[in-house]
């Protein structure tokens, strides 16, 4: 019987997951049986994850990546997640608090959900960061953790990661960013975001996004052990006796498959994808305005425009795989599998759509 195929890429536009670099692919497949969540048993892989930790922490400006701890979760909302569990974990309160900004991503209500804690939402400003005001309004005594973004899902912004952190450490909290998308991208701009940029305890970062890894691969980070003793539970079963992720047994695939796609394109081959995928979100905010539509200026290779109903029906209809933000806008992720020829295609759809 014939095998179904995979879906093209070709018309993906609002995906933040993208075509995995060959030598990602190659060796997820490598290592799709051995287990990390058993690191004494497979020792080969517990290395490579030892290796993957290393290099995320180079992409997030740690001070010492070798000595950074973490570990390769299945995404973003994984990481997300854990660094909630952490941070109630280490806070001396028993009714523990999360101050996430609107833009936020929606793991953090999971989190909330799963573990327990308030989840206290703040409003972003006129170009959708978080107000550092409502920020600091929001914090008290039992706040566990203060969530900062750096590339939000829906206009690409990066909070005042800086400013975030100081107001955390003054009420005695931990600081999160949230760089599941933006973590492959930021190293090349000149924004504040990282662990050399502020007093950052733990930070998500995705290879399988921007990073052009295989799916599943995300990334923890943090600052130091501590934060991810404060998740080890004992194992006695397994060689390895005890455990900090939450998913247990993993496939190294997510794991192999990221360090081959780093150690192929770190640093000039993801400078090079940045630059392609800012040139693109340039040319297509620049189209979209020329047709007179309401374009958010891209800080980071997302474009959103506000699109009547009909247009955007439209456009899938025609096949086109695009999204839109919480407000309705149309949203479009110029991730590297996106070229200037796609990009031409769609718009030559939409002009067709008006006429």
């Amino acid at each position: 019987m014939q095998q179904p195929e995979p879906q093209s890429f070709d018309r993906v536009l609002s995906s933040m997951c993208t075509e995995p670099h060959p030598a990602a692919r190659e060796a997820a497949e490598r290592f799709l049986a051995t287990n990390p969540g058993d690191p004494a048993t497979y020792e080969t892989v517990a290395s490579l994850e030892e290796r993957a930790v290393e290099l995320l922490a180079t992409l997030a400006d740690h001070p010492t990546p070798a000595d950074a701890a973490g570990y390769v979760t299945s995404g973003g909302t994984e990481a997300n997640v854990q660094a909630v569990r952490s941070a109630r974990n280490r806070h001396d309160a028993s009714d523990v608090n999360v101050v996430v900004p609107e833009s936020g991503h929606f793991s953090f209500h999971k989190a909330a959900e799963l573990l327990g804690v308030e989840l206290r939402t703040v409003p972003v400003d006129d170009d959708f960061r978080t107000r550092t005001d409502a920020v600091a309004a929001a914090v008290d005594e039992s706040t566990a953790l203060v969530v900062g973004v750096a590339g939000s899902t829906e206009y690409g912004r990066v909070d005042p990661i800086p400013e975030l952190a100081r107001i955390a450490r003054e009420a005695g909290a931990r600081m999160h960013v949230d760089a599941a998308w933006g973590g492959f991208v930021l190293p090349f701009t000149d924004a504040e975001w990282a662990f050399g940029d502020a007093a950052v305890d733990t930070l998500t970062i995705d290879p399988h996004k921007f990073g052009q890894a295989a799916v599943p691969a995300g990334g923890l980070l943090a600052r130091d052990d501590a934060a991810l003793d404060a998740l080890a539970v004992d194992t006695p079963y397994l060689e390895t006796r005890s455990q900090a992720t939450l998913t247990g047994t993993r496939s190294g695939a997510g794991v192999a498959g990221a360090v081959a796609a780093m150690e192929a394109l770190w640093p000039d081959g993801y400078r090079d994808a940045v630059e392609r995928a800012t040139a693109n979100a340039d040319w297509l905010a620049a189209a979209l305005d020329a047709r007179g539509y309401d374009v958010v200026d891209p800080e980071l290779p997302l474009v959103a425009a506000a699109l009547p109903e009909p247009e955007f029906d439209a456009l899938r209809e025609a096949g086109w795989k695009v999204s839109r933000t919480g407000r309705g806008e149309l949203r479009v992720v110029c991730m590297p599998h996106v070229t200037r020829e796609a990009l031409r295609a769609f718009v030559a759809d939409l002009d067709r759509i008006q006429d």
